[in-house]
C-alpha cells in the first residue's frame, strides 16, 4: 500500500524529468558553479556553538497534504524578508508544485531577499535537484530518510557537501536516526508527522532525540503551533525548529517568531539548568 510520502514522490519524479529535459544536467551544473560559496547553515543554525539560543527555520509555505490551502502568498520574498527581520536564521522555501504549490521561482525570490541561509524544501530522491538547488541559490538541502535507501542518502549527502551546501537530514524514526547518523548527518530533523496518516505525534520528539550523533543540530519539525511546542521541542534537545503553517497564518509572522526564539531559550536554559 503506497504512503503519502510514496504518492508525492512519483509526482515529484515526473516533474524532475520535465525540467531536465528544458534544462539539461551540464547546464545546471555550470550554473552551480557560477554562484558565489553557499552560506553556512549549519553555524547558521548553532552547529558547534554551545547550546542557549533557539533558531528558527522559517518557512515559505502555501498548502499542505494534511491541511490544504494555507495562505495566498502573492510575494513570498516580502515574506521572507519578514522572517529575517524578526530572528529567523534559515528560511525555507517549498518548490513542490503538487501538494505544496511551491516552485524554483518561489526559491529565486527570496534567495534575492534575504541575506541568511535559504534551504531548498523539496523531496529529494536525484543528484540534479541538489546541483539544481545550489544554482538557484539554495545553501541548505532536503533529504528524507524514509525516501532513500542508505547508498542513495550517502551519495546525495556527499554530494551536498562538495557544492558546500548543507543538508537536513529527516527522520521519523529509531532506525531512520541511526541510518541518518551512519549516513554522517550533522543537522538531524525528526520529523513528528506520521507518514501514513499524517497525525502530529509529539512525544515521538523526545523518544529519538536522545539517539542522535554527538555534536548534531537537532531539529523539530511539524506540530509547532505556538510556544509550548517549541519549549517542548527546545525542552528535549532541540536546537532548532522548523515552522511553516504557524506563521504564514499569522499576521504577523515576525512577531511570532521572536515569542518562538524566546520561548525556546528559555526550555533550552531550563534543561540545561536541570543537568
Amino acid at each position: 500500500m503506497s504512503t503519502v510520502l510514496d504518492e508525492i514522490i512519483a509526482g515529484v519524479r515526473e516533474d524532475l524529468a520535465a525540467r531536465e529535459r528544458l534544462v539539461p544536467a551540464a547546464e545546471v551544473a555550470r550554473a552551480a558553479a557560477a554562484r558565489p560559496a553557499a552560506l553556512d547553515a549549519w553555524a547558521a543554525l548553532g552547529g558547534g556553538a554551545p547550546a542557549g539560543d533557539l533558531r528558527v527555520i522559517a518557512e515559505v509555505k502555501r498548502r499542505s497534504p494534511s491541511k490544504g490551502a494555507l495562505a495566498d502568498i502573492a510575494d513570498p520574498a516580502a515574506l521572507a524578508a519578514q522572517y529575517e527581520r524578526g530572528g529567523a536564521s534559515v528560511i525555507s522555501v517549498l518548490t513542490e508544485q503538487r501538494r505544496f504549490g511551491g516552485s524554483i521561482e518561489d526559491l529565486d525570490a527570496v534567495r534575492a531577499a534575504v541575506s541568511i541561509p535559504v534551504l531548498r524544501k523539496d523531496f529529494t530522491v536525484e543528484e540534479y535537484q541538489i546541483t539544481e538547488a545550489r544554482a538557484h541559490g539554495a545553501d541548505l538541502v532536503l533529504l528524507i530518510v524514509a525516501a532513500l535507501d542508505d547508498a542513495r542518502l550517502a551519495g546525495l549527502l556527499a554530494l551536498t557537501h562538495e557544492l558546500g551546501m548543507n543538508a537536513l537530514v529527516e527522520t521519523h524514526t529509531e532506525e531512520e536516526v541511526d541510518r541518518a547518523a551512519a549516513a554522517g548527518a550533522r543537522i538531524v530533523g525528526v520529523n513528528v508527522r506520521n507518514l501514513k496518516t499524517l497525525e502530529i505525534h509529539r512525544d515521538v520528539f523526545g523518544a529519538l532525540a536522545g539517539r542522535m550523533p554527538e555534536g548534531a543540530v537537532i531539529v523539530g519539525e511539524s506540530g509547532v503551533r505556538g510556544p509550548d511546542d517549541v519549549a517542548h521541542f527546545a525542552r528535549h534537545g532541540a536546537g532548532a525548529v522548523l515552522v511553516g503553517e504557524a506563521l504564514v497564518t499569522d499576521g504577523d509572522p515576525r512577531a511570532r517568531i521572536e515569542e518562538f526564539k524566546s520561548a525556546g531559550a528559555a526550555a533550552i536554559a531550563e534543561r540545561l539548568s536541570a543537568h
